[in-house]
């Protein structure tokens, strides 16, 4: 039989007078029938240092650890493709550095514009023929600031956002494809799913009388950081969700004081049909 070892984050630990238990990935426990394998070539074959000679009540179990997908597969993340390499990222430094630094240990090649205020138009995020554009603000998003790069998708270019509220984060979902999430309709989401929508529209379009400001720690920052350059990477890479709700369908909400991640499920809004017109 081929040497076996346990996916990353599963680990097998001999419990005093109970046997051997497997703790998942998911940090769950679960006792383990050996019946007559030995155990201590089991955990050999296990932690991958013997192949072991084939024996029956042995390769049962292991072959139960595979069926229950708590074996290595042998396949490693794909490496960032070399033609896709250039990202383009907006907005404030406080997120794009450390940004930028994650992605270029994954394998990118990120490049930082600097912007005026005003919103650039497709044919201007899409110069130097990006695989992505991300934008980062350390502030509320202003009004229609977007709108021209929620049509990248169009274009086949990755759009990716995240935006500060107080001491609420918000990291939108990936839009890649034509159908895919934009920010206005996250915008439009949010305004339909709290009570408060007249408040929350006047607190976007401002202005905002506001105290001591906000400063994002590093461990903020890098934890904002590391969640776009995560979907960005699974996402230029064809990794597949594997649970949870899917990149492109899930809006993250981060409270910065605790750096506590929630998800909730986005849709897009479908296009309102035109009133028609009255006869006469």
């Amino acid at each position: 039989m081929s040497r076996s070892q346990l996916a990353p984050g599963v680990e097998v630990v001999a419990v005093p007078g109970r046997g051997l238990a497997v703790r998942t990935a998911e940090g769950e426990f679960l006792a383990v029938r050996t019946g007559d394998a030995d155990q201590t070539a089991l955990l050999s074959r296990l932690s991958g240092t013997a192949a072991g000679e084939p024996h029956g009540e042995l390769d049962r179990v292991v072959r139960a650890f595979e069926d229950a997908g708590y074996l290595a597969d042998g396949t490693r993340r794909p490496r960032w493709p070399a033609d896709r390499r250039a990202v383009l990222l907006l907005g404030d430094r406080v997120l794009t550095e450390p940004l930028a630094a994650l992605l270029r240990a994954l394998g990118a090649e990120p490049r930082t514009a600097a912007h005026d205020g005003g919103s650039p138009s497709p044919d201007d995020l899409s110069a130097g023929d990006p695989a992505a554009v991300v934008w980062c603000l350390d502030g509320p998003v202003p009004e229609g600031l977007w709108d021209a790069a929620d049509r990248l998708p169009e274009r086949g270019i990755g759009w990716l956002r995240c935006h500060r509220e107080g001491w609420q984060a918000y990291v939108d979902p990936l839009a890649a494809a034509p159908g895919d999430v934009t920010s206005a309709h996250v915008r439009a989401r949010r305004l339909a799913a709290t009570p408060a929508h007249r408040e929350l529209a006047a607190y976007w379009s401002g202005p905002r009388t506001s105290g001591a400001p906000v400063h994002l720690t590093a461990p903020a920052a890098g934890l904002l950081a590391a969640l776009l350059a995560d979907d960005l990477s699974r996402w230029i890479s064809g990794t597949t969700d594997t649970d949870g709700l899917p990149a492109r369908r899930r809006l993250r909400r981060v409270d910065l004081r605790t750096l506590t991640v929630t998800e909730h499920p986005v849709l897009p809004v479908p296009d309102v049909a035109p009133t028609p017109k009255q006869a006469g």
